[in-house]
């Protein structure tokens, strides 16, 4: 919940799109230099704190609007009510009493917020320019937070995954909790990015929250001591002659780490893999088309939709270290986002066997604008399809194999069925 995802760097990648690391970090998507839409899950805002790409809305920004037969900005402008509004400003300022509370900065903020909350779209939202300001503090792969990822899910803050060794594990903070109130202030009507930032702190400090467990029926407050978070994305161990590889999250580090798993098994004798991506909140869609561009030889790894029609096809990459063992990916309520979406194209193509529960159902590209004033909009510009054209917002991935198995059964699971598979 404290690091916002984002990355900052130029033109990069929910119902849980918004997963948040706490840090916590939201996911989010961003433009790469190639003009390719990334995902970043904002790692939750991870968020982690690693991807955005921070583009300024400008006039040019703006005349997009007035493309393909969509309403222009002087249409969308009046629409707005533009006289209404401006009488409304005029009569405040004029008229009101306390003309000590006539903050133009606060009264500008308040007007936005009120525009992108009128959206219902919990993926979308305005930071302001202390939000926004921290939003740019997480970009280093770590951060001073609790370790636990977030996201909106109808509409209230629950946890996706605390992060292993964390203080959010130490406290007892679990997946599936949900937060109803932060340092005595109720979540329910908060923004994810406002939990965030409430949650996110200086290390060494405390944080109460009030949870939910998924198997409870009356909330417990739990206090967290915050501590220096490092997202490490990747973990494994040999399992006989079977490779377990656990993928937290989807970070600029990914690739890089997987990589050294493959190549340091590679002597093993290894005859399958299990890829665990089970509460998975995402995080950045370049690095998701890396992992992807391990097991698959060719062809569409995801493409985007905008509002439009207009699409984006991001497809397997060549080069790096190749693998056609046997595959099977676990996955659960909890995994999301870059998750689904890995999971999807591994899926379509017949490379992997899907084992677990439904996904989340996260599906959407957001970006993160830079608006006037040091301020910014993160909102949602597209939705996400698997190569075979499936929707993921809402809908999530249905795993070839449904499993009410959870923690090691899953992965014995994994082991027995591979092994089958080779008899």
């Amino acid at each position: 919940m404290e690091s916002h995802l984002i990355k900052a760097r130029a033109p990069r990648c929910g119902r849980l799109s918004t997963v948040a690391h706490a840090g916590f970090g939201q996911e989010l998507e961003a433009e790469n230099k190639h003009g390719l839409t990334d995902r970043i899950s904002g790692f939750l805002v991870l968020i982690r704190p690693l991807f955005f790409i921070l583009t300024p809305i400008n006039a040019a920004s703006a005349a997009v609007l007035a493309l393909g037969g969509y309403p222009s900005l002087a249409q969308c402008l009046a629409g707005f009510g533009t006289a209404a509004f401006a009488g409304c400003a005029v009569n405040v300022f004029n008229d009101y009493v306390d003309r000590d509370r006539l903050d133009v900065s606060a009264l500008s903020q308040g007007a936005i917020r009120g525009m992108v909350e009128a959206l219902d779209d919990p993926y979308t939202s305005y930071l302001d320019p202390e939000t926004y300001e921290l939003s740019l503090s997480s970009m280093e792969g770590k951060f001073d937070g609790i370790g636990a990822q977030v996201a909106m899910e109808d509409d209230r803050i629950v946890i996706i995954a605390p992060i292993a060794g964390s203080p959010a594990v130490r406290a007892g903070i679990r997946p599936g909790d949900v937060i109803l109130e932060i340092d005595g202030v109720s979540a329910l009507e908060m923004s994810l990015a406002e939990a965030v930032l409430l949650i996110r702190g200086p290390k060494g400090t405390s944080v109460k929250l009030l949870v939910l467990h998924q198997d409870k029926t009356e909330p417990e407050v739990i206090e967290i001591i915050r501590e220096e978070i490092e997202l490490l994305s990747v973990n494994h161990e040999m399992r006989g002659d079977i490779v377990y590889i656990n993928i937290t999250h989807f970070s600029e580090r990914t690739n890089e780490e997987l990589s050294a798993v493959l190549r340091s098994v590679a002597g093993e004798e290894a005859t399958g893999i299990i890829l665990d991506l089970r509460s998975n909140p995402g995080g950045l869609l370049d690095a998701v088309v890396n992992v992807a561009s391990h097991f698959l030889k060719e062809g569409i790894v995801v493409s985007t939709v905008n509002n439009k029609g207009e699409g984006n096809v991001l497809t397997v990459r060549s080069g790096g270290i190749k693998t056609e063992l046997p595959l099977v990916v676990l996955v659960d309520s909890f995994s999301a986002s870059g998750s689904e979406v890995l999971a999807g194209a591994l899926q379509d193509y017949g490379r992997a066997t899907i084992a677990g529960s439904k996904t989340f159902g996260k599906g959407s590209v957001n970006i993160l604008r830079q608006l006037k004033g040091n301020s910014g909009l993160y909102i949602t510009t597209g939705r996400w399809l698997t190569p075979n054209g499936r929707l993921i917002e809402g809908e999530g991935i249905m795993p070839d194999h449904e499993l009410e198995l959870e923690g090691e059964d899953a992965i014995q699971w994994a082991i027995d069925y591979l092994k089958g598979s080779k008899s």
